[in-house]
């Protein structure tokens, strides 16, 4: 399996980034925490100028409404995020295109695992707690989070969509797609630490250890990925 490392992004890039005030920074902060545990709809801001210890206007001011403060929250995590995904597809490409290497199941998963290892580990920049925010807005239905999505990163899945379809090319589009759909799904929800048996009782998964996560979601992951049409492995 290769080496988890991701390629940081430019200094150019860096500056993009929104550049908050200590108070819009604490009502991020606050409105991150509350998302993720009562989800956007149950989240009032009374309880986030609470737990920022701000008044309302304070929330006015910096983000108008409570629609706006949750697009700011998702979007100051995912566009660097994002952008780190591109970065390793775009190094897997020159790295086939200059003949070191080529295309393979494998090395498209990691393009999303060394992001998603070096967020899960960092909570500077959400870590664990923005990946189970991402997980819940995958689950519930937030229209107008979705629609900015697909306008602003629609060419994120485009690019992986291309990158699994020249790894597999024996796959029709449609194939391709819903191993992608699948993978990424089986990864992420992965990374969001949900130990689903702890549900049922005692489980041996350390499903919150990003370390963990790597070693044992990779294989299966690249396993079912790789699968022919009547789900035997590959001999590729």
């Amino acid at each position: 399996m290769e080496s988890v490392k991701s390629i940081p992004p430019s200094a150019d890039e860096s500056t993009l980034e929104p550049k908050y005030s200590d108070t819009a920074t604490r009502i991020l902060d606050a409105a991150e925490r509350l998302f993720v545990e009562f989800g956007l709809e149950a989240t009032s801001l009374r309880q986030i100028t609470q737990q920022a210890a701000v008044n309302l206007a304070a929330v006015n001011y910096h983000f108008r409404s409570k629609d706006a403060l949750f697009d700011a929250v998702f979007a100051r995590r995912f566009a660097p995020w994002a952008r780190d995904c591109l970065h390793e597809l775009d190094a897997l490409e020159a790295r086939s295109s200059a003949g070191h290497g080529t295309i393979d199941v494998e090395s498209v998963v990691m393009c999303y695992v060394r992001p998603a290892f070096a967020l899960s580990k960092d909570p500077s920049r959400g870590g664990a707690l923005f990946v189970r925010l991402f997980s819940r807005v995958l689950v519930e239905n937030h229209r107008q989070l979705r629609e900015r999505l697909s306008h602003d990163w629609g060419h994120l899945v485009a690019r992986y969509t291309a990158a699994l379809g020249r790894a597999l090319p024996r796959l029709s589009s449609e194939e391709v797609a819903w191993r992608l759909h699948l993978g990424f799904s089986v990864m992420f929800h992965a990374f969001a630490g949900n130990d689903i048996l702890k549900l049922f009782g005692r489980s041996a998964v350390s499903a919150r250890d990003p370390d963990l996560i790597v070693k044992h979601v990779v294989p299966f992951v690249v396993a079912g990925m790789s699968a022919t049409a009547d789900g035997k492995p590959s001999a590729a």
